[in-house]
């Protein structure tokens, strides 16, 4: 008889990995090793020093095709004097595992492959069952998921429907799910006046004055209401800088960036035109010029709910007790990618600890998700 996959332990051994983005840190060798030793054909891609998994249990069936996403990677542990343990040590204590990324997210990563590598074992699917990994979650974003997605469309492999494993639950395991996300962009402003000596202002064109009216103007903006399935967009103005040390010189520069969390009544190039218009009325009116540039990290978009979202919320309140909240709040994640390819729901850990020094989640929680990510395949299959 197949003896049960350990996701306590494959959590504790992912977290010694030191898998800071970028470096793979010994995690999707690890991945590679179990999953192969369990059936997966596991297919490893790199792109620009970023290291991705792709493994696939019944690569040659007929049926549906379900995958699990994920990262490996985490962001730094900051000062680690302030860590009570090592950071990666997945050290167990007091009923929890503690490290960076056992919240954010390798515990989650554990929980879905321990579910499927049992799955695959006690009751073999009409279907493959596929687990992709990436590298660069925390970074760039631009080689982990994207590599993946563009290796499997050259390789012409496809998926029926997708599960990230981030952590979405808030206060309970199971209590959200996620359907999709507000959508991210961030513009950098810069405002060019004339230097000048300031008890002479008459001789200097100062930026500083444009750019307070136009960050008050842009701040003070209510971009929207809401919609139906998500909060209100928001703007964060993030930095200001002259980079003026001297009391007494009117700056020839100024500078600003600001984040907008927008939802689907708008788009990024909507979002665009509207920053060049108000930035065009305040360079009329002080006669200075402002430069833009943009980065959009992602799109709103939504995963109307439907099939997929109602198999998950059964499985958690089956499992739990708990009906999950459908959810679009939070940040981006790698489903904006991925909702490209297939339908995409979000279901993880409690994720109250993510990024913070002293990391953590209850052990309970990771068998609980465990058994959630298995009654959904049984399921989906």
């Amino acid at each position: 008889m197949h003896s049960k996959t350990d996701p306590v332990k494959l959590s504790a051994d992912l977290i010694r990995c030191k898998s800071v983005t970028p470096n793979e840190g010994g995690a999707i060798d690890l991945l590679t090793s179990l999953l192969t030793s369990e059936g997966f054909n596991c297919y490893r891609i790199e792109r620009e020093g970023i290291s991705n998994l792709f493994a696939i249990w019944g690569e040659n069936r007929n049926g549906k095709t379900i995958g699990f996403n994920g990262h490996t990677d985490v962001v730094p542990v900051g000062d680690i004097a302030l860590w009570s343990s090592d950071p990666f040590g997945g050290e167990i204590k007091d009923g929890k595992i503690w490290g960076r990324g056992a919240c954010d997210m390798k515990s989650g990563v554990a929980a879905f492959s321990a579910a499927a590598i049992d799955f695959i074992k006690e009751t073999p699917p009409d279907g493959s069952v596929v687990i992709a990994i990436t590298g660069d979650e925390e970074g760039e974003a631009t080689d982990g998921t994207l590599a993946i997605l563009d290796w499997m469309k050259a390789k012409k492999y496809k998926l029926d429907a997708c599960l990230v494993g981030e952590p979405t639950s808030v206060e309970n395991i199971g209590d959200t799910v996620k359907i999709g996300r507000r959508g991210s962009m961030t513009a950098h402003l810069t405002v060019a006046g004339k230097q000048g000596h300031a008890a002479y202002p008459h001789r200097a064109n100062n930026p500083i004055p444009a750019l307070a009216k136009l960050v008050d103007k842009l701040s003070t903006h209510k971009l929207d209401k809401g919609s139906k399935h998500f909060d209100p967009s928001n703007l964060s103005v993030t930095t200001i800088d002259t980079g003026n040390t001297a009391s007494n010189v009117i700056p020839a520069n100024v500078s600003a960036s600001i984040n907008i969390r927008f939802n689907d009544l708008h788009s990024s190039n909507s979002l665009k035109d509207w920053l060049l218009n108000e930035t065009k009325l305040i360079e009329n009116e002080f006669d200075l010029s402002i430069s833009l540039k943009f980065k959009v990290s992602g799109e709103s978009f939504l995963t109307p709910p439907g099939d997929l979202s109602y198999i998950v919320q059964n499985a958690v309140l089956e499992e739990t007790g708990i009906l999950p909240n459908l959810s679009t709040s939070g940040g981006t994640s790698d489903a904006r990618f991925i909702k490209d390819h297939c339908p995409v729901v979000e279901i993880g850990l409690v994720g109250k600890s993510m990024h913070q020094t002293d990391e953590h989640v209850e052990l309970e929680d990771i068998m609980k998700l465990k058994s959630i990510y298995t009654r959904i395949l049984k399921k989906i299959f």
